[in-house]
């Protein structure tokens, strides 16, 4: 009987439990487009605490502190994209576009490799990001 009354109340909180999770991401999207990165990071953060796989959710913070020019917190959290999920084109892309900036070229490549092997939406942008690595590491 406890276990029927314990299945009952989770099936009836869990509803509401969701809808609180994605509430949060759906509100820092809003604000994220609204340039409110700081109002929008805590809304992230939020969703985080109540679903610490959310790939998108560290995604986008990534995404502002990339606006933030906080280079460091923007390759933590795309290096968590891509440890929740290792085929994440965009947390890829991104993070090798980081370490061309930073003049790591093989790291850069590397990972412009990787993208090419699983790439439908970030093929052509990897075929730019390949000459771009190429020509800067010439110099």
């Amino acid at each position: 009987m406890k276990k029927i009354l314990i299945t009952i109340f989770i099936l009836y909180h869990l509803p509401s439990n969701l809808s609180a999770k994605s509430e949060f991401f759906l509100q820092g999207i809003n604000l994220f487009n609204k340039n409110k990165f700081e109002d929008a990071k805590l809304k992230f953060e939020q969703d985080i605490v109540f679903n610490p796989k959310s790939e998108l959710s560290y995604l986008y913070l990534s995404k502002i502190f990339n606006k933030q020019n906080k280079k460091n917190l923007e390759e933590q959290n795309l290096y968590t994209v891509i440890l929740l999920n290792p085929k994440n084109e965009e947390a890829i892309f991104n993070l090798a576009k980081l370490k061309l900036a930073s003049s790591d070229y093989s790291k850069s490549l590397e990972l412009n490799k990787r993208l090419k092997l699983i790439c439908k939406n970030f093929c052509g942008q990897s075929e730019k990001l390949k000459t771009e690595i190429e020509n800067l590491s010439k110099k």
